[in-house]
């Protein structure tokens, strides 16, 4: 039986592993059996008020309890979990835009029969359920999940996810990673984001525990819940190296301390780190790979779910990894890849402006990832960036600028860069700096950049962002991205003044911006 009919349709009776959820700081502790009765004994009042296989019920809350219980219990009953990003959807209207039976919230706008608390999920935990089963089954092409991208700008696209599709990558990565009974896999991203959810469904499947945090708590959660594995963005782990760096001085160097420290901040049981969603950049990956502690880098969209992984059995650190077996992957005339899978997550949006889908979409379901990269001779994938990465300079010259910026980010108390330039006679770099961040350093680090590149591809524009780019003040997206066309939005006056600056050869115009500027 596939994974998500094997925990939708029958009763968990496994005692020994356990889901811990973190909040308010307190760990509360459920057996798996124990998880799946709750969520049954859920399933069981949502069936009475009439939720029935092929219903959308959305989530609007922060991690918790309830949500994963509330997810499980949706399986149950055949439905499709709409998991929505705080402060980016209106309740109200979300139910009705998206068809929703029924809506949770951490603070429902009004009261109503289809927009509820989500606390009174608890009030619903002790029902003995009269129903062995809910609905017959999912078939592969059933949705069960209905996601959303986490784009910069613009009203966020939605996506019906097959059960299919959700099956395979579950099932392919149990293969490559091998979970299992000492296994605690912590993960504290969204839950409205569909692939976290996949690791509460695969400890259920394959018998291991899982741990669920947020941001604002999981290293908490990691000295208390003591992971194996931690499931993360590269920013997260930018953040674990900086916080390192900043305790331990010069000590880092060391191999053997290094570890050490990691492993105590994690809680000391780490295996292995997973990272994806965004690049990392070679100097994060070295910085845990180094000393013996494995993050292994992957590739994927929402609209393909992971497409390429490094492994244990298959790792090349500055690839994102081999190929996953139901996954194909091809590149058009200019390079950019185009992925087919055995079960497409799906074949187009279920809700977006019109044309998106046709750009993202192609007929044989494949799907136009808008990256450019290559295979190596072995098989290793490397992502060079996206098309949108590409800078066309005044000159016509043509300069993809993610390799740029992570040579940038080298600079150790560089946080983040991006680069603009589009129609303009040089490329500027406007940087998120560390509290250690030199400008002198930092403009000398440029320098030398500039000294080993290409004309086109020399920096000699610099701008000092106010604060750091971060997902408080939106210069970040929630999984830790720049929002470009914000960041130049918001430096549009010191980017104005850059190009305007008379600039002899060699030299590098610079500007600070003033905190009033953010």
């Amino acid at each position: 039986m596939k994974i998500i009919n094997q925990i939708a349709l029958n009763q968990n009776q496994d005692r020994s592993h356990h889901i811990h959820v973190m909040q308010d700081r307190i760990v509360e502790t459920l057996t798996l059996a124990e998880f799946d009765r709750q969520a049954a004994s859920v399933a069981q009042h949502l069936y009475a008020r009439g939720v029935r296989a092929g219903d959308r019920i959305g989530v609007l809350a922060k991690n918790g309890l309830e949500w994963a219980i509330l997810d499980l219990a949706i399986l149950k009953l055949g439905g499709a979990t709409a998991g929505f990003e705080m402060g980016r959807f209106d309740p109200v209207e979300a139910v009705e835009r998206y068809g929703l039976r029924l809506l949770f919230a951490d603070t429902p706008p009004r009261s109503g029969e289809d927009i509820i608390e989500i606390k009174r999920i608890r009030e619903w935990t002790n029902l003995e359920p009269t129903r062995k089963r809910f609905h017959a089954g999912y078939g592969a092409a059933d949705i069960c999940a209905l996601k959303f991208t986490s784009g910069s700008t613009g009203q966020p696209k939605g996506l019906e996810a097959t059960v299919g599709g959700v099956d395979d990558s579950i099932a392919t990565v149990q293969r490559m990673f091998d979970h299992g009974d000492k296994d605690n896999i912590l993960v504290f991203l969204r839950l409205a984001l569909l692939q976290q959810r996949y690791w509460i469904y695969s400890a259920l499947a394959f018998g291991h525990d899982v741990t669920i945090a947020t941001m604002d708590n999981v290293l908490s959660a990691a000295r208390i819940a003591k992971p194996t594995v931690i499931m993360g963005v590269p920013g997260f782990f930018d953040l674990v190296k900086r916080q390192l760096e900043l305790q331990q001085g010069e000590s880092l160097p060391s191999d053997s301390v290094r570890y050490a420290a990691i492993q105590d901040l994690l809680g000391g049981r780490i295996r292995y780190l997973w990272t994806g969603s965004a690049p990392a950049s070679r100097a994060t990956l070295d910085f845990y790979n180094d000393c013996g502690v494995p993050l292994y880098e992957g590739y994927g969209l929402n609209e393909t779910c992971i497409v390429a992984k490094n492994c244990p059995s298959a790792n090349r650190i500055g690839s994102v990894g081999k190929l996953l077996p139901h996954k194909t992957l091809r590149f058009d005339t200019n390079g950019v890849m185009i992925v087919g899978s055995r079960n497409p997550v799906n074949t187009s949006y279920a809700f977006c402006a019109p044309g998106e889908s046709e750009r993202m979409f192609l007929p044989s379901g494949e799907v136009v990832t808008q990256d450019l990269g290559h295979l190596d001779e072995d098989g290793y994938l490397y992502v060079l960036g996206r098309v949108d990465d590409i800078v066309s300079l005044s000159s016509g010259r043509n300069v993809l600028v993610r390799p740029l910026e992570e040579g940038v980010k080298r600079e150790a108390n560089i946080l983040e860069c991006v680069l603009y330039g589009n129609g303009k006679p040089f490329l500027t770099a406007v940087i998120s700096a560390g509290p250690r961040g030199h400008r002198a350093d930092i403009s000398a680090h440029i320098a030398r950049m500039n000294r080993e590149t290409l004309p086109e591809q020399q920096i000699l524009g610099l701008i000092f962002a106010a604060e750091p780019f971060s997902i408080e003040n939106g210069l970040l997206t929630s999984q830790f991205k720049p929002k470009r066309a914000e960041i130049f939005r918001r430096y549009n006056l010191e980017l104005q003044e850059i190009y305007a600056m008379p600039l002899g050869k060699g030299e590098l115009a610079v500007r600070y911006a003033p905190k009033s500027g953010l």
